[in-house]
């Protein structure tokens, strides 16, 4: 047997090994499961973003004649198009909070997946050249130990035959939580907030990755950067949006 071929079988058993040892669990649920990611019954509380949605954030619009949500009608973004799986409402917003501060790290599989089945022909269509994850300030990936956008980035990458980068962005400012500010207030937080760590001036199409999508600041924050840089063109893909109007 080739060394190649013994490291596989190698890798193979070592996944047999930690399924029975740390076997899957529902996200909504949290009921052990075998070969599946999510119960059945569990599988119907969610609700996946559908047609019609904003042609420019993604977020579900009330016909298939709006073209745009109110937002994306009001303001000019960064970023050309983004995509979300699921809306953020329901049991998608208690899974998202135990994925994002409960370590609820093994999540990031059944995240992955949908967004893979969901959204995987759409970014080969736009023939992206390169995903990377929005990225955490240095005091907030010390306090939470890891970045949830990097977990569900890397693996999505993986699932939809993306090259990925982790380190292409890095936050050099420890702005405040998102959540607790207006539109215009969460603009101003995120001035000069992301850097640059490697040149992308060949990159023509950019993925930005982030678990939940609200008024696009953040990812509009950082699509700047990478156009400043010389990426051409920057989208984005979500775990989870909010209803659009």
């Amino acid at each position: 047997m080739a060394g190649s071929e013994k490291l596989e079988l190698l890798r193979n058993l070592y996944q047999k090994l930690l399924a029975v040892l740390y076997p899957s669990r529902c996200p909504v649920c949290n009921r052990v499961l075998r070969d599946t990611l999510i119960c059945k019954e569990c599988a119907g509380k969610l609700r996946y973003v559908t047609q019609p949605f904003c042609y420019s954030c993604g977020k579900p619009v009330g016909s298939a004649e709006q073209e745009y949500c109110m937002d994306c009608m009001k303001k000019r973004h960064m970023f050309c198009q983004g995509r979300a799986v699921f809306l953020y409402q329901g049991a998608v917003r208690g899974m998202l909070y135990r994925y994002k501060y409960g370590n609820r790290r093994d999540y990031t599989e059944f995240f992955a997946a949908e967004a893979a089945r969901v959204y995987g022909q759409w970014v080969k269509q736009l023939e992206i050249e390169l995903a990377a994850p929005i990225p955490l300030s240095k005091h907030r990936m010390k306090k939470r130990g890891y970045n949830q956008a990097h977990l569900f980035g890397k693996r999505f990458a993986q699932l939809a035959g993306l090259s990925y980068d982790a380190g292409l962005l890095s936050r050099v400012r420890d702005t405040a939580p998102q959540k607790q500010l207006s539109a215009q207030e969460r603009k101003n937080n995120l001035k000069n907030a992301f850097k640059m760590n490697k040149n992308v001036v060949n990159l023509k199409r950019v993925l930005l990755i982030d678990d939940i999508y609200t008024t696009g600041s953040t990812i509009d924050a950082a699509a700047y950067v990478l156009k400043q840089s010389g990426a051409e063109e920057v989208f984005y893909l979500c775990i989870s949006i909010g209803q659009g109007s």
